[in-house]
């Protein structure tokens, strides 16, 4: 693979004036009726040449990264939560894909939802003095009412090489959430330290392979989760999953939770 090729080579760029010319040989490859994975490619090399990646050395090459994808789906089946593998037509590329249906508030929605007391006429003369009781308990069915889609890729990143966990989210309509949406319903423990950078964190960028606007939670500081975690297996001598460790810590940002069973029970590929 042609940008991956270039990738490989970057670590070796000792002047502004190579930079260029690395930057200008890669940009003429992917111009002009490019596919969307080359574009996509492209658009994380401008990042790394930018300076948004720290040498380190828990990096996942490819084979790696299917062979820990593997065992994860396997376990995936076993559980029967809903994991899967899909294939890009045509070509050897692929990722992971979860879709959860998730229930929500429908002021989350910043619409303004009212249930009207139908059940009025059903009071009957026994329950009458706990008429505030009930109108709580209608108000508080209706807001479980409102259901998000979420769908969660796991892609390798040539360019980083680590996973980097793709995402869109909407309405069961079809309506796309806003940034300022999938923002607001980051889980509260993770939003408050991550809103003082969100634009380093959660991005809006172009699916690689699809070609279609996703969201993007950035694998610029995978480093400084996966480097202690990685040494401390090593330092303990045990087989580690790549992808489970990476998962358990980024799903939960974007409400993807992952069963504790698979840390048990998926090891680390031979």
């Amino acid at each position: 693979m042609l940008i991956c090729a270039v990738v490989l080579e970057l670590s070796s760029i000792k002047t502004p004036q190579h930079v260029k010319r690395t930057r200008d040989l890669v940009q003429a490859k992917v111009s002009g009726g490019c596919s969307h994975k080359l574009r996509g490619q492209y658009n994380e090399i401008m990042m790394f040449m930018a300076g948004e990646r720290n040498p380190a050395s828990c990096y996942l090459d490819e084979r790696t990264f299917r062979l820990c994808c593997q065992l994860f789906l396997q376990h995936s089946e076993t559980i029967q939560d809903g994991w899967s593998w899909e294939q890009i037509k045509g070509t050897d590329e692929g990722f992971m894909k979860k879709t959860v249906l998730m229930p929500v508030k429908p002021s989350f929605l910043h619409k303004q939802h009212e249930c009207s007391m139908q059940d009025e006429n059903m009071v009957t003369d026994d329950v009458q003095a706990n008429v505030e009781d009930e109108t709580a308990g209608v108000q508080a069915v209706c807001e479980i009412h409102a259901v998000l889609r979420y769908e969660y890729h796991v892609l390798y990143s040539c360019s980083y090489q680590i996973p980097v966990l793709y995402f869109r989210a909407s309405t069961l309509d079809g309506r796309p959430l806003s940034l300022e949406e999938v923002w607001s319903n980051v889980h509260p423990n993770y939003r408050q330290r991550l809103q003082k950078g969100p634009w380093d964190t959660l991005t809006q960028q172009e699916h690689p392979l699809l070609g279609q606007p996703f969201f993007m939670l950035h694998p610029c500081r995978t480093e400084e989760f996966m480097k202690p975690a990685l040494d401390l297996a090593q330092a303990e001598n045990k087989r580690m999953n790549y992808i489970v460790t990476w998962l358990s810590v980024v799903g939960p940002v974007v409400r993807l939770d992952v069963p504790l069973s698979y840390s048990t029970e998926v090891s680390a590929p031979d």
